[in-house]
C-alpha cells in the first residue's frame, strides 16, 4: 500500500458546495473546503480565525447603516432606525436627529452622497436633504427644486399621468382659479402639488371633487387662456403617483431613478446644476429624460455611477452611455437580463472596476463587468460554486482595505468573500455569531455590522485585538477584581481573556464580571467557533482510478502562524495539540505565546465511506489561529 502525500498550498477555492463532491477535476475543488466558518481567507492562500466584535452601542432597534465621509478626517456612521438618525464618529454617538423613515420603510431607503450633504430617498417618503455643518450640528429637510421667482417655475419634472384625451381648464388666467377636469383626476394628495396647463404653473389649493379643484395661478403673466386643453402635467414626485426610488450623482448631474407610478423612467438634472430639470431646448447641458421602453416592464431598483451609469432593474440590467452625456448622444442599451430584489435594497459596490449586485432570486451575487472585447456588460456569477451559502442577501459591503466583500444573509448568517481580480482569487467562507447579522457597512478602513441578539439590537466592529464577540477590553494598572461596563451582556455567559491567558467563562451579573484574582488586562465577550474542514481527496490524487475504495489518513501537517490554540480531530474526537518551538540555542522552550511552524499529528483508522472527512479543526478558544498550508499522508487501498 503506497502512500501518498498531497499538498494543499492556498485555501483560495474557499469554502464549496457539498454539491462538488464529485468534481475533483476542477480547481477550486483542489483549494477548496467543506467548511470555512469564522474564518477569513487571504488573498494570498492562507486563512486566520476572523476578528471579532467591539460592542459599540445599542441601537433603538432593527436599523440601517450608512458610511458618511466628509473627508480623511471626519468619517461618520449614521444609523437610521424607526424615525430617528444617529451618527456616531470614531465608535462614539454624537447627535441624534428625527426623521421621517418607519422601521417597515427601512429595507428600500437609498441614498447618495456629496460633499457635505446626504440625499435619501423611499418610494413612500418625500426625498430628504441631510446636510452636516459640524460633529453635532445635522439637518434634515426637503429637497427644494430650484425655482425661478421672476417667472414663478418651479424645474421640476413633470407628467401627464391620465390618459391623453384628458381635458383640463381654467376658469380664469390669473390669481385663484378653478381647474375642471374632462374625467375623474383629482384627490386630496394634489394639495400642495403643482399642475402645469401650456407651460404654465398653477399650485392646487383645494380638492372639491375628483373632477375639480381650486390653485392659484404661479406665473407672473399668467396662463395662456382659459380654453380647455390637453396639454397639461402633474409634478412628476408626490404623495399621489410616489417618490423617487432610486439616486446617483453622475457626470455632474443628479440622476433619479423610477417612482411607483413611473417605475421605468429616468430623470437627469442640468449639468452642474443639480436640483434644476428644466428640459429647455435640448441644450447639451439641459436636462434629460427618458423612459426604458422594452418587452417588459423594468422598474428600477438602483443606480450606480462607473465607466457608465449603470441602471439595475427589477428585470435587466442597462448602460447608459455618452461621453460627455447629453441630450443628443445619450443612449441606452440593455446589457444582461439577471434583475434585482424587489422588496428591498441591496446596494451595489464596486470592487476592482466592477460592480457586484445580488441577483432578483437572491442566489447570485453578480459581477457586472465591461468587456472591452464585446463593447459590454457581462454579469457573471460569484456564488456558482458555493449556492449553499447564499441565502436571500439582506445587506453588502466591500472592505478594500482587507479585500472583503461583505454579504449579510436572511437567515443571520454573513458571507465573506476574500476577492482579488487580478490572481482570479474567489473565496467564500462564512460567519457566524451567537445570534443574527442584520447589516453591515463600511466606513473608513472599519467594519461595522448591527447584530440581534436576543431581541436587542446591538452596533458592533470587527476588532483584531478581541477573540470574542458584543467584546470589551479594559486594562487596570494596579490589577482589578470587578470589572464593569457590560450591561449589554447583563445576565450571560462570557469568555474570558487575562493578560493574554484564557481564564474561561463567568457569569456577567448587574453589568459586572467578578474574578477569582486580579488581573492587568481582561476582554470578556461571547465565544463563537470557528470550523475548517476538507473536501474528500479526489480518487485521482489518491491512486486510485476511480471511487470506490479505502483510505486511511497516516499523518497531517500544518503549516500555522501566530497561533496560540490548536484543536484537532484526525478521527479520534478533537484534542488540544500541543506545539512547542526551538529557541535560538537549539532548546526546545515551553509553549510558546505565538507559534508559527509545522506541526504534524499521527493518526489512524480507515474511511470506506469515499466522502467522509480526514480530519476537522473545531474550537472556540479565544486565542490567535493561523493556517497557511496544509499536507495530507493519505494509504489507499481498493
Amino acid at each position: 500500500m503506497a502512500r501518498t502525500r498531497i499538498s494543499k498550498n492556498s485555501f483560495s477555492g474557499g469554502e464549496v458546495s457539498p454539491y462538488l463532491i464529485g468534481r475533483g477535476d476542477l480547481k477550486a475543488y483542489e483549494n477548496g473546503m467543506a467548511q470555512v466558518r469564522n474564518l477569513i481567507i487571504y488573498p494570498t492562500g492562507g486563512l486566520r480565525r476572523r476578528a471579532g466584535l467591539r460592542h459599540v452601542d445599542q441601537a433603538f432597534g432593527p436599523s440601517r447603516l450608512v458610511a458618511f465621509e466628509f473627508n480623511i478626517d471626519q468619517i461618520y456612521l449614521l444609523v437610521f432606525s424607526h424615525l430617528k438618525m444617529s451618527v456616531y464618529r470614531d465608535g462614539v454617538k454624537d447627535v441624534d436627529i428625527d426623521t421621517p423613515w418607519t422601521e417597515e420603510q427601512l429595507p428600500k431607503l437609498i441614498w447618495t452622497q456629496s460633499a457635505d450633504t446626504l440625499l435619501v430617498v423611499h418610494p413612500d417618503v418625500s426625498p430628504r436633504k441631510i446636510t452636516r455643518t459640524s460633529h453635532v450640528d445635522w439637518s434634515l429637510t426637503d429637497w427644494s427644486f430650484y425655482e425661478d421667482e421672476e417667472v414663478g417655475h418651479i424645474f421640476q419634472p413633470y407628467y401627464k399621468f391620465s390618459e391623453d384625451n384628458v381635458t383640463l381648464q381654467a376658469s380664469a388666467t390669473t390669481g385663484n382659479v378653478t381647474l375642471t377636469a374632462s374625467a375623474d383626476v383629482f384627490v386630496d394628495g394634489h394639495i400642495g402639488t403643482r399642475v402645469r396647463l401650456a407651460k404654465k404653473e398653477v399650485e392646487i389649493l383645494s380638492v372639491t371633487s375628483p373632477t375639480q379643484a381650486e390653485a392659484e395661478v404661479k406665473e407672473k403673466d399668467g396662463l395662456v387662456d382659459t380654453k380647455a386643453t390637453k396639454d397639461w402635467e402633474e409634478q412628476s414626485f408626490s404623495a399621489v403617483h410616489g417618490w423617487p426610488v432610486s439616486v446617483v450623482f453622475h457626470q455632474d448631474r443628479l440622476v433619479i431613478g423610477g417612482t411607483r407610478d413611473l417605475p421605468n423612467r429616468l430623470w437627469m438634472s442640468k449639468s452642474s446644476d443639480l436640483f434644476n430639470f428644466d428640459l429647455g431646448e435640448g441644450l447639451d447641458d439641459e436636462a434629460i429624460e427618458f423612459a426604458i421602453l422594452s418587452d417588459q416592464v423594468n422598474a428600477i431598483r438602483a443606480l450606480f455611477s462607473s465607466k457608465h451609469l449603470q441602471v439595475f432593474t427589477s428585470g435587466a440590467e442597462w448602460m447608459v452611455s455618452g461621453d460627455p452625456l447629453t441630450p443628443e448622444t445619450i443612449q441606452l442599451k440593455r446589457q444582461t437580463r439577471v434583475g434585482s430584489p424587489i422588496d428591498r435594497y441591496v446596494p451595489p459596490r464596486n470592487v476592482d472596476g466592477a460592480t457586484l449586485f445580488v441577483s432578483r432570486d437572491g442566489q447570485d451575487l453578480r459581477e457586472f463587468l465591461y468587456a472591452d472585447v464585446e463593447q459590454s456588460y457581462q454579469s457573471n456569477d460569484l456564488a456558482m460554486l458555493c449556492k449553499h451559502i447564499m441565502n436571500d442577501p439582506q445587506d453588502q459591503d466591500y472592505d478594500s482595505y482587507r479585500r472583503l466583500f461583505y454579504m449579510v444573509m436572511h437567515d443571520g448568517t454573513m458571507g465573506a468573500l476574500s476577492v482579488y481580480r487580478a490572481e482570479k482569487i474567489s473565496a467564500w467562507s462564512v460567519l457566524d455569531t451567537q445570534g443574527k447579522f442584520k447589516n453591515v457597512c463600511i466606513v473608513g478602513q472599519d467594519a461595522y455590522v448591527l447584530v440581534e441578539r436576543n431581541g436587542t439590537y446591538l452596533i458592533e466592529i470587527f476588532d483584531d485585538q478581541l477573540s470574542t464577540d458584543a467584546g470589551l477590553s479594559g486594562f487596570d494598572e494596579d490589577g482589578g477584581l470587578v470589572w464593569s461596563g457590560l450591561d449589554h451582556l447583563n445576565d450571560q455567559t462570557v469568555m474570558l481573556v487575562a493578560d493574554g491567558a484564557v481564564l474561561g467563562e463567568g457569569q456577567v451579573s448587574n453589568g459586572q464580571i467578578v474574578l477569582k484574582r486580579a488581573v492587568q488586562n481582561l476582554e470578556a465577550g461571547l465565544a463563537y467557533t470557528h470550523v475548517l474542514e476538507p473536501l474528500a481527496p479526489a480518487p485521482q490524487l489518491t491512486g486510485h482510478a476511480s471511487q470506490g475504495g479505502r483510505l486511511r489518513l497516516v499523518a497531517l501537517t500544518l503549516r500555522l502562524k501566530d497561533t496560540q490554540a490548536l484543536k484537532l480531530d484526525v478521527g479520534r474526537g478533537p484534542k488540544d495539540v500541543p506545539f512547542k518551538q526551538f529557541g535560538p540555542q537549539g532548546v526546545l522552550d515551553s509553549a510558546p505565546q505565538l507559534f508559527t511552524g509545522d506541526v504534524t499529528v499521527r493518526a489512524l483508522g480507515w474511511r470506506s465511506n469515499g466522502i467522509e472527512k480526514l480530519w476537522r479543526i473545531e474550537q472556540d478558544t479565544p486565542l490567535p489561529f493561523s493556517v497557511m498550508s496544509v499536507v495530507e499522508e493519505i494509504t489507499a487501498n481498493a
